[in-house]
């Protein structure tokens, strides 16, 4: 018998976290190797879950559930191996070379012309765009706390990170 579209789904998600829960942890660990992201895969796993059971049924919840936690921890690995190439030169920068007296004079300048040109870049992205930007890459919130914090969904957030990325990266390239 399926669950779903009925009554059923907020047992039947309960239910799989007591059975699963410890599990699906585990797998979503060896996929993407830290315990922020697995958390934040798990998490985005029963949001989608919980969707997928408001419109259809479901026959396998469990062989369901991993099938989900496999293609969020797909696309968590491959959004963060792309947020690394992005900004892997922006992280280069070394801001102690700005301030370091005993650095070469043109270090130091090369150093504070790309913090200006990043700075730049980033005042002028959208403020909410911003925001989130900053609270991803400067305080390191994972996005599901960046999204209840601003009252915006996971989906945005992404969005916006991704918005600010390409247009930093846009706005730098000629400098990293």
């Amino acid at each position: 018998m399926g669950f779903g579209a009925g009554g059923m789904s907020a047992g039947l998600i309960e239910a799989l976290h007591r059975c699963e829960g410890a599990r699906l942890q585990r797998f979503l660990m060896r996929l993407l190797g830290n315990h922020a992201d697995a958390a934040e895969a798990a998490q985005e796993t029963y949001l989608r879950l919980v969707k997928a059971l408001g419109r259809t049924e479901i026959e396998q919840p469990r062989i369901f559930l991993f099938f989900v936690a496999r293609n969020v921890a797909l696309n968590l690995g491959a959004r963060r191996r792309l947020e690394r190439g992005l900004f892997s030169s922006l992280t280069d920068l070394d801001p102690a070379e700005v301030t370091d007296e005993g650095a070469r004079p043109e270090q130091q300048i090369i150093a504070r012309q790309q913090l200006r040109l990043v700075a730049a870049a980033i005042d002028r992205l959208p403020p909410r765009c911003r925001e989130v930007f900053l609270l991803s890459t400067l305080d390191g919130l994972p996005n599901g706390v960046i999204a209840v914090r601003l009252g915006i969904s996971r989906n945005m957030v992404e969005k916006h990170l991704m918005k600010a990325f390409l247009h930093t990266r846009r706005t730098c390239r000629d400098f990293f």
